[in-house]
């Protein structure tokens, strides 16, 4: 059995993100690579996610260029898979971005799971030193995909 690989139209990226609700959120610092499980909702060329404030955050807010992949593989062979390029956007709770904030969260509470990654710790923090969460947006600068199918 072989398989062939082909690019993506622009179209079907867009649809593949806007379906999608998983994937990996890339960010870099200082020449490190960082890679996270995120879920995210997909609109108008903003992919919208919820987070606690760590490391991710940290150095998002350090160097705003992130990339985020999702991928479907098929029980039967093949895969496609698509990496949205962009930049960080943090979305306050304040006038600015309050429009942009609730529509981040309407999107994502489409989806009963859309905080757990997001709001889990992996140590627990005394109440009064707890952090806020936080809503942020990747603004897509460039988007590609490839699918490999079975040929024949």
């Amino acid at each position: 059995m072989s398989m062939a690989l082909r690019t993506m139209t622009h179209a079907e990226c867009l649809e593949m993100l806007e379906r999608a609700h998983f994937g990996h959120l890339a960010c870099c610092n200082d020449g490190e690579p960082y890679v996270v499980p995120v879920y995210f909702a997909f609109r108008s060329r903003v992919a919208y996610s919820f987070s606690m404030p760590g490391r991710k955050v940290e150095w998002m807010r350090r160097n705003p260029k992130v990339c985020l992949q999702v991928e479907e593989q098929w029980a039967k062979g093949g895969w496609r898979s698509v990496v949205l390029a962009g930049r960080f956007q943090e979305l306050p709770d304040d006038d600015i971005w309050h429009e942009e904030r609730l529509h981040a969260w309407s999107l994502l509470k489409r989806h009963l799971d859309w905080w757990e990654i997001g709001s889990l710790k992996t140590a627990e923090l005394p109440p009064a030193a707890a952090p806020s969460h936080l809503f942020y947006g990747i603004y897509m600068s460039d988007v590609s995909g490839r699918v490999a199918a079975q040929a024949g």
